[in-house]
């Protein structure tokens, strides 16, 4: 059964990649909201319930990219090391990802992940279900920091107040770096400087959110 499943899974992800790099293209040349799925599945020579059965919703050719990414914060926070506090996992692995120029910090210069950052970002359906992405992050962060919490935290809001400024400030660290890429700066030349503003940004939320400073939260 695995013999099988494994190359069928291969070819369903190559189909999805054509399709959505297609999908791309024409949402740049005609604008996302005039194309429809059926252009989508026309320009890539497949019948549109084959599209529908990869992409339920047209936002789906742009976001589905976002979907492994989802729930990585509290993942980070739940596998993190025994003297690692929350926040220091999270900064860790957000200037880590600086480093390696990954797509989710902002920092990267590559013409593709420009084209969809300038989609997620400057389409309204498409930044509404990046929306929905961050507060599902919240949601699986928040129930990470909930046990880490313990006690009280666990049925309160605290935790679902700190999920919430993680993710935003990680989201505006990402967008504010693309933002200085797509006018005309390269990832190399902003490195320093993102990372700069990563420490401060980590260093308010350590300040604003001090039981999560620390190895093993403190009583209030």
């Amino acid at each position: 059964m695995g013999e099988t499943s494994e190359p069928r899974d291969h070819e369903e992800q190559r189909i999805r990649r054509r399709v959505s790099d297609v999908a791309i293209g024409l949402f740049l040349e005609r604008g996302f909201e005039p194309v429809t799925v059926a252009d989508v599945a026309a320009a890539a020579g497949i019948p549109e319930p084959t599209v529908l059965g990869h992409f339920p919703a047209k936002e789906d050719l742009v976001t589905h990219r976002l979907a492994d990414r989802e729930g990585e914060a509290a993942e980070v926070v739940a596998r993190r090391p025994a003297e690692c506090s929350p926040l220091e996992a999270l900064r860790r692995h957000f200037l880590d990802g600086l480093a390696r120029r990954d797509p989710a910090t902002g920092l990267n210069d590559d013409p593709d992940v420009l084209v969809l950052h300038r989609l997620l970002y400057t389409t309204p359906s498409l930044a509404a279900h990046l929306h929905a992405h961050a507060e599902r992050d919240e949601t699986a962060l928040a129930g990470v920091l909930a046990d880490v919490l313990g006690g009280e935290a666990a049925g309160s809001a605290e935790a679902r107040v700190a999920a919430g400024q993680i993710v935003a400030t990680q989201r505006v660290l990402a967008r504010d770096n693309w933002q200085r890429i797509a006018a005309g700066s390269s990832a190399s030349a902003l490195h320093l400087a993102a990372t700069a503003a990563a420490r401060s940004a980590f260093a308010q939320l350590e300040a604003g959110l001090p039981r999560l400073a620390h190895p093993r939260p403190q009583p209030d």
